[in-house]
């Protein structure tokens, strides 16, 4: 069977940038700061940021904890200096140690999602200051396995690479020019000292987004992936996680009490103030 997860990179950049451009200039801004890691999502977002806004306009922004491997800053700090984006650093250690010391027995996971949602606390805070929308960097993959933090890395203004597996990504990447270095890093959300993305999800990238594609993009049902090739185990796990995870991705539901739900429909938008 074959998977046919190429793209046209050329034309994949194009988009995102008009992407990009459309929806700051839909809500008023022509500015975007994202936070940085050094790891392959940020660094595509980056770069599909300085190309759509002027690299005067983009604020990336380090965010590193204690445990945070020195190669990832200077990555970081490497892409930094290539694209001539504004950048600053912003240590979140002294702002989450405090609330995990009161709860001795905070596992990594909890430890890990507050991370994440400091991150995104310092992002919003200097959204105000640079007057930009915060851009985020989750690709369909996470997005699908729910591989994101609710009000972390997933509470952002816009996600250019939402509709990209991750193998996609690295094609994106190779073309618009980031490093190597950072294109063969081992993919690692930075949430606590030798932790992975692959290990903590059980199944490499590659893997998952052959399935995912068929699921997703050739509408495939779990059954005849299984059939293909797919291990029964592995495609029953991976449709748990994209079902248990869909309220990651919808905002929050509404208990309508408003006759036909309108509540909060204002598709006549453009008809207000008119006679």
């Amino acid at each position: 069977m074959k998977f046919d997860l190429t793209i046209e990179a050329e034309q994949t950049e194009k988009i995102l940038i008009g992407f990009i451009r459309t929806e700051l200039n839909r809500a008023g801004f022509q500015r975007a700061l994202l936070g940085v890691s050094g790891g392959l999502d940020s660094a595509v977002s980056l770069y599909l940021c300085a190309r759509a806004l002027g690299p005067e306009n983009v604020l990336a922004v380090r965010l590193p904890y204690k445990t945070s491997p020195l190669h990832t800053l200077v990555d970081a700090q490497t892409m930094i200096a290539a694209l001539g984006v504004q950048s600053l650093t912003v240590e979140i250690t002294p702002m989450v140690d405090p609330l995990i010391a009161k709860f001795p027995d905070m596992s990594r996971l909890r430890a890990g999602n507050l991370m994440a949602r400091m991150r995104m606390i310092v992002l919003f805070d200097q959204s105000v200051v640079f007057n930009g929308l915060v851009v985020g960097a989750s690709n369909k993959t996470e997005l699908l396995l729910g591989y994101t933090t609710v009000h972390g890395d997933s509470g952002v203004a816009l996600q250019p690479l939402g509709d990209l597996f991750k193998t996609q990504v690295r094609q994106l990447a190779r073309h618009l020019g980031v490093p190597l270095t950072v294109i063969n890093k081992v993919p690692s959300a930075d949430l606590w000292e030798g932790q992975t993305d692959e290990n903590e999800l059980g199944f490499t990238y590659d893997e998952v987004d052959r399935l995912l594609y068929l699921l997703v993009e050739r509408g495939y049902h779990p059954e005849a992936c299984i059939e293909a090739g797919f291990k029964r185990e592995f495609v029953e796990r991976v449709v748990r996680r994209v079902r248990q995870n869909h309220f990651k991705r919808v905002m929050p539901p509404i208990g309508w009490l408003s006759a036909g739900k309108a509540g909060y429909d204002l598709s006549s938008l453009w008809k207000w103030g008119r006679n």
